[in-house]
């Protein structure tokens, strides 16, 4: 029975122990570390000298369009282009059919040879009659009806020799010639085909389009932002001289070469409400094509003091204002009200609601309450490593 309490005794005393050993090896505070401002990064807002852009879409057009009619009836007798080639203005496209115009050349020239030849007689007859009144062998009325004679048959000489220029004419128009120089497109008549004098369906039709026209839209309600924008010296006007305009094609690409504004229409369209610009683009590749759908990037003027902020830190509350966070006196976090005007790349253009030397919050908007502290790094640096409950405790028990 004594040997019993004993081993009790001693069982007691081991696990006495094992609780004190237990006990000494956990750490001796275990406090909470106490709490630190979250980190945010910022932004410190600089004005800076922005070009501003829009950009318009539009259609491409040829510099120059000509459709070929011809301008005598009769059968085509040769093509002689290809269809999509380049032609100079002058050169010949196609041959009428040209013996009847020759024989109305020939008959022609051959009426001005005859109404000359009547013409010497009367001319001589009323030479001599002027030597003749003058000593009164002959009457005046005779004298008269001769000089007349010569007048009608000088007259019918100009008359026939400009029925032999209408032939000699005609007879040209039997070659059918490039009015200007560019490219033609297909044909709409082939060999042997009958056509008639100025008909309504051209024969073919040749654009020149190196340089080529964009035509793009404006709204009339941008155009007045645009007028207001400059008469308050927001922006500046680089001058008709330097109005470049930037091109993106269908696919997306940007175009290589740079075009100029020529002019803006001096009216509105009261169906869209918009206004037409024109501007012209070199195409020495001709890789341009009419009626080709493009963006137009318009350079409107330049704003000397623009404050541009990345997206990611502007958001909208339910009314749809825009808002940011900045880091105001005593790095407390304050709520601000934005006006932005327009998007330029991955930045808003603001027009109202901040100034230079704000502290803008781009990243940890989500750990910056209104009124609450912060503490501030520099946007896109590298955050400082966290400190976690275990190195904590095991620095407070050092």
């Amino acid at each position: 029975m004594q040997n019993r309490y004993k081993v009790s005794f001693l069982a007691a005393v081991v696990l006495a122990a094992v609780v004190v050993i237990s006990g000494c090896g956990k750490p001796a505070a275990s406090a909470k570390p106490p709490m630190t401002a979250p980190e945010v990064g910022i932004v410190v807002v600089q004005p800076e000298r922005v070009a501003i852009t829009t950009e318009l879409s539009g259609r491409t057009a040829a510099l120059l369009v000509a459709e070929v009619r011809p301008q005598v009836g009769g059968i085509i007798q040769k093509r002689l282009f290809t269809e999509g080639s380049d032609v100079k203005a002058g050169e010949v496209l196609y041959q009428i059919e040209p013996a009847s115009y020759q024989a109305a050349y020939a008959s022609a020239r051959a009426a001005v040879g005859k109404a000359e030849a009547g013409l010497t007689p009367v001319r001589l007859k009323a030479d001599r009659f002027k030597q003749l009144v003058a000593i009164n062998a002959v009457s005046k009325q005779d004298f008269d009806d001769a000089a007349a004679a010569v007048k009608s048959a000088e007259a019918e000489v100009e008359a026939a020799k400009a029925q032999m220029d209408t032939a000699r004419i005609n007879l040209a128009y039997t070659r059918v010639t490039a009015p200007i120089a560019g490219r033609i497109g297909r044909s709409s008549v082939t060999v042997g085909s009958l056509v008639t004098a100025s008909q309504a369906a051209p024969l073919s039709t040749i654009q020149k389009f190196d340089p080529v026209y964009v035509d793009v839209t404006q709204s009339s309600s941008d155009m007045l932002r645009l007028k207001r924008a400059l008469a308050s010296g927001q922006l500046k006007n680089g001058g008709a001289s330097q109005a470049r305009v930037k091109l993106l094609l269908e696919d997306g690409s940007a175009y290589p070469l740079e075009g100029v504004l020529k002019f803006s229409d001096v009216t509105v369209d009261q169906s869209t409400g918009s206004v037409t610009l024109r501007t012209i683009f070199p195409n020495p590749k001709q890789l341009l094509l009419p009626g080709m759908y493009v963006r137009a990037i318009l350079e409107e003027g330049v704003n000397e003091q623009a404050i541009l902020v990345p997206q990611q830190a502007v958001s909208r509350d339910p009314a749809g204002n825009a808002t940011a966070m900045v880091v105001g006196a005593g790095d407390k976090v304050e709520p601000r009200t934005l006006k932005t005007s327009r998007a330029i790349g991955d930045k808003w253009l603001v027009s109202e609601g901040l100034k230079a030397g704000d502290r803008l919050i781009v990243e940890g908007l989500q750990k910056a309450k209104p009124g609450a502290g912060v503490k501030t790094v520099a946007f896109g640096s590298k955050p400082a490593a966290p400190v976690s409950p275990v190195t904590s405790a095991a620095a407070a028990k050092k």
